[in-house]
């Protein structure tokens, strides 16, 4: 549990003089679930996109399991056991559940996608897909067309293509945003159920959700670290209460 999976060390995003992230060094234990959190325009997004390779940093560096992937690409860098979210992204509304995942298994064919293989080629992938859909909670929606799912049962959906892909890290891009109070329940005892043998980093702007959940949490502002510790440390931490909740708070 104390081994660190993923660390940054400096790591800065300067766009035209302005700067997004500024020196963040960031640790993340193996088999946590460790929160990036803060209010909008601290950074969080920018940091989680420097890590998940969809932009460069300015400086700093970012290693996994000691390697640095500081300049690999996010294909690279998830062949290596670290897969975001929506790397299988936004789901194929006119395939069903079960087809959703099965084309993400097929990952083990290298790059070949069977769009056009008979449904007995495919059909191999399908045990394993439903265990998926069992372990994100839509075991009754396997021949569901996507598009036809609620929002918070795509985001399962989406995190079971994720799974499909054997990460040994996952990285959730605020994976309850724009749900209701169900789903957002319902993600979070997803997020619980998940987490076996994997470290998970997350994205999330609501610290209710982090609260029971994570072991970790790094408070953002101003593209800087703010605080970092457990629920019970961050929430009573006197900056973060005002620049995270307001000073009406403090």
């Amino acid at each position: 549990m104390s081994d660190t999976i993923l660390e940054t060390a400096g790591l800065t995003r300067e766009f035209r003089g302005f700067v997004a992230v500024n020196d963040v060094s960031l640790h993340v234990a193996a088999g946590t679930i460790h929160a990036l959190i803060g209010p909008n325009g601290a950074g969080k997004t920018t940091c989680f996109n420097l890590l998940t390779k969809f932009l460069a940093p300015t400086r700093g560096s970012i290693r996994f399991k000691g390697r640095d992937i500081t300049r690999m690409s996010p294909a690279a860098v998830a062949r290596l056991g670290l897969v975001r979210s929506f790397q299988i992204s936004a789901v194929f509304p006119h395939l069903s559940a079960l087809e959703n995942v099965r084309m993400a298994l097929q990952r083990g064919r290298g790059a070949s996608f069977d769009f056009w293989r008979s449904d007995r080629t495919l059909a191999r992938y399908d045990d394993r897909a439903r265990e998926l859909l069992f372990d994100v909670g839509l075991t009754g929606y396997a021949d569901t067309q996507a598009g036809e799912l609620s929002y918070g049962r795509k985001r399962a959906l989406e995190i079971a293509t994720t799974l499909a892909l054997e990460p040994e890290m996952m990285l959730l891009d605020e994976p309850t945003a724009g749900m209701t109070h169900e789903d957002v329940d319902r993600i979070v005892q997803l997020v619980r159920r998940i987490r076996g043998g994997r470290t998970i980093l997350m994205v999330e702007h609501n610290l209710s959700v982090v609260e029971g959940l994570c072991d970790r949490i790094t408070v953002l502002t101003r593209g800087r670290i703010l605080a970092e510790g457990d629920y019970a440390t961050v929430s009573a931490h006197p900056e973060v209460i005002a620049a995270y909740l307001g000073s009406d708070h403090a």
